[in-house]
């Protein structure tokens, strides 16, 4: 169902606080962001928890940042610039979405890709989660250091920073940003135990071809992995 332009603004909002009440920000972290029909966009504001934003908090952009509407003081995050190359990468993405989800981050500062092919739903839906190289925040080194895997992964791991999802809307990019975090945590959990048993490659391929099947939009990388401690 396609959603008004107000509908929109209240569901980024939303979609702000329950980041917020899931942990994966805390004080002014994490950004939101959503292609507009026009091809402009709504973003989340800089300097502003994400339990306390409101529809008209939010920002009216064009494809360059600059503002078309906001109220007075309010501008995006400086790192809209990674969600403006998401979408210069990707036509076929409407939502961005960046946390810190506390176990996905982990992987982050870590280095250590997320690139078991271990649980089902993960693997129909996001593939392998690279570590994406190490980027200064608000500058174009992160749109740089993520544009490469673009074109193959709808989630990346930002090396000792973050997560990054992308979707066909704000929504999708939440619910991956979701199976991203809980895929972490399983996999923690199965080191703890021993480590994952993986699909079999067959399966995997099996898993990769139903996709349409059950109408999963996005970027698939099929059956990758990436190197330990690779930069």
């Amino acid at each position: 169902m396609e959603l008004s332009y107000m509908e929109l603004r209240e569901q980024i909002c939303d979609i702000c606080h329950k980041m917020w009440q899931l942990g994966w920000v805390a004080a002014n972290d994490g950004n939101v962001s959503a292609r507009l029909d026009d091809g402009t966009f709504l973003a989340t504001p800089t300097g502003i928890s994400k339990s306390f934003i409101t529809p008209e908090k939010l920002v009216h952009i064009d494809k360059d940042g600059n503002i078309l509407e906001a109220l007075e003081g309010y501008r995006p995050s400086s790192e809209i610039k990674m969600h403006l190359r998401c979408y210069q990468e990707r036509e076929d993405v409407g939502g961005v979405l960046h946390a810190h989800p506390p176990v996905a981050t982990g992987y982050a500062v870590a280095n250590k890709a997320l690139d078991e092919y271990s649980m089902i739903e993960t693997v129909l839906t996001l593939g392998s989660v690279p570590v994406t190289p190490y980027g200064t925040p608000s500058t174009y080194e992160v749109p740089e250091a993520i544009a490469p895997y673009l074109g193959k992964h709808d989630a990346v791991l930002l090396q000792n920073h973050g997560a990054l999802t992308v979707g066909a809307d704000v929504l999708t990019a939440y619910y991956r940003m979701e199976t991203l975090e809980l895929f972490a945590k399983i996999s923690l959990n199965a080191h703890l135990l021993g480590g994952a048993q993986e699909i079999s490659k067959e399966n995997i391929d099996r898993l990769i071809s139903m996709r349409e099947g059950y109408k999963v939009t996005g970027k698939h990388p099929g059956y990758q992995k990436y190197p330990e401690g690779s930069k």
